[in-house]
């Protein structure tokens, strides 16, 4: 197992900064994942890792020793890619074995580490067929199984279910879990699916145009997102959030006139531009004789068996909620809306960075005025 530091690691394409100084520490034996749209810089920092990309900036550490300069073959790293890179005129066996091969294992030892890697990832009944006679799936385990048998230090990932369908991305992702477990060997995995990140991670690196955004268990970057971003960019649907200003009074006064009141938050946050979030799964669905209720007029709702999501506008903002209650609902019916103050998160419009109020152990209801 091997610890992999980052220390104001930069990336650059002729005057273009791609990556601007990431810091980060990744311990011995952890699972982490890099989270982000397209294009945010995270395959580039996995290739960085591996020794693919050159660094123009900063050092990479992998258990200690700066590998900035090293070729990939020296740094320890095995790297699982999205396109499974088999040989295809080779068989299951040949693929697997080829790093032993090349490094002049001999051939009886060899085989019998290809047997056993490929008894751990359920390949042995496939070992003497070529990739075009296997699964998606199977080509996969193939894959993992070559990075297996190098015995690395390090795994990499570059979102290697992309080409998978949703059924067998939920299998390989509980596969590639188990996987680790078994090993322990740290493992860096590159996606941009939240819900892959989310399972699998102990911890997520969140990026945005080549900036960690956060770092933080699943249930902490979830939970207490750092950024109107990570807020926004984690959660399906998105949390909901709305612009505007605190006042004196304890109202929150957003949208086309409309207030929500706040008196928890609102002390902490006056005389400046904020977002507050609510995520919808926080929202409830309340009786219009709830005193707590803000009222809503129903834009359109999407069924998802054991529940629904409701879309809304409310004083000219958006809100979603997940609803359970089995009564249906129209577009342009009234519907009505409470949730809890201490669920209530406050970003800076500014900087787009978490506020948090002093000392708040709160949960008093919010409540709208008209």
């Amino acid at each position: 197992m091997a610890a992999i530091s980052f220390s104001g690691v930069k990336k650059r394409y002729q005057k273009n900064d791609v990556i601007h100084g990431v810091d980060v520490e990744i311990e011995p034996g952890e699972f982490v994942v890099i989270l982000g749209p397209s294009g945010c810089g995270k395959s580039t920092l996995l290739r960085m890792i591996a020794g693919l990309e050159e660094i123009s900036g900063g050092t990479i550490s992998i258990d200690g020793t700066v590998v900035n300069e090293l070729e990939p073959r020296e740094r320890g790293c095995a790297m699982v890619f999205q396109n499974y890179a088999l040989y295809p005129h080779m068989s299951v066996r040949q693929n697997i074995g080829y790093a032993l091969k090349v490094a002049g294992m001999p051939k009886a030892e060899r085989d019998a580490k290809v047997l056993k890697v490929a008894k751990s990832v359920s390949l042995d009944p496939y070992l003497d067929r070529k990739p075009g006679e296997l699964s998606g799936g199977q080509r996969q385990r193939v894959a993992m199984a070559r990075a297996m048998v190098r015995e690395p230090k390090v795994f990499l990932f570059d979102e290697p279910f992309s080409n998978l369908d949703a059924k067998l991305r939920v299998a390989m992702r509980a596969e590639v879990r188990n996987l680790h477990r078994s090993l322990g060997v740290t493992s860096v995995f590159v996606t941009h699916d939240q819900t892959e990140a989310m399972t699998l991670a102990d911890r997520l690196i969140v990026m945005n145009a080549g900036i960690v955004e956060q770092v933080g268990k699943p249930s902490e970057v979830y939970h207490h997102p750092a950024s109107l971003f990570v807020a926004d960019f984690i959660g399906s649907p998105a949390m909901n959030l709305v612009r505007g200003f605190f006042a004196e009074d304890g109202y929150f006064r957003h949208g086309n006139g409309g207030m929500i009141r706040l008196p928890g938050l609102a002390p902490h946050h006056l005389s400046q531009e904020v977002s507050v979030g609510i995520r919808p799964e926080l929202v409830r669905r309340v009786d219009a004789s709830d005193k707590n209720a803000i009222q809503a007029t129903v834009d359109y709702t999407e069924e998802l068996g054991a529940s629904r999501l409701i879309y809304a506008r409310a004083d000219g903002s958006t809100i979603i909620a997940v609803d359970t209650r089995g009564d249906a609902l129209g577009t342009g019916m009234p519907v009505h809306f409470a949730f809890d103050e201490a669920d209530v998160h406050v970003f800076s419009h500014d900087t787009g960075r978490r506020l948090d109020a002093p000392g708040r152990t709160h949960r008093s209801s919010a409540t709208v005025s008209a």
